[in-house]
């Protein structure tokens, strides 16, 4: 299993849902390389592992709102229920009730994925914060700019040739 590609795939297949960075049922038993129902089946035999902030299930609005995204392909796909989708911490829970090499080795890879995505997600931020700090820099500096050409545009116009007065100058007697 090459890492690399496999760490390319898992990146695509995580969610962000109720504000929780998630993976479905279905794309872990895809990865797993087991069938979604024997995924959810080892769930149910070991639910106190999978408390909520570790699994939850969708609602039908958020099943069709990853439809309209294209997250899912149609309903159709759902088979019937609104699927399980789980935290970081649900899926390490998985490794141990799949118990699997291929489980195992999964696990680590989707782990890499998660701490890869966490360190893209801080750099953007980091990125963020230098481009409000430049913005907060430069506020001022259009209307500077604006006023030091206005000043050029001045000094560029020729100024008036003097004008010589034609006839006698008349000094006034004292």
């Amino acid at each position: 299993m090459n890492r690399d590609i496999l760490i390319e795939q898992v990146e695509h297949k995580i969610l962000l849902i109720r504000g929780h960075k998630v993976m479905l049922d279905s794309d872990l038993a895809e990865l797993y390389g087991v069938r979604p129902i024997r995924l959810r089946e080892q769930v149910r035999r070991n639910r106190e592992r999978f408390p909520g902030d570790f699994m939850f299930q969708l609602t039908q609005k958020e099943a069709e709102i990853l439809v309209s995204q294209n997250a899912i392909p149609s309903k159709k796909h759902l088979g019937g229920y609104f699927p399980y989708v789980f935290t970081q911490e649900g899926i390490a829970m998985l490794s141990s009730v799949l118990r699997s090499e291929r489980a195992i080795q999964v696990n680590i890879t989707i782990m890499r994925a998660f701490v890869k995505l966490r360190q893209m997600l801080a750099t953007h931020k980091e990125l963020v914060q230098k481009l409000a700090e430049l913005e907060r820099r430069l506020e001022g500096h259009d209307q500077k700019i604006h006023s030091i050409f206005d000043a050029i545009r001045q000094l560029m116009i020729p100024p008036e040739p003097p004008r010589h007065r034609i006839g006698f100058h008349v000094r006034e007697s004292e």
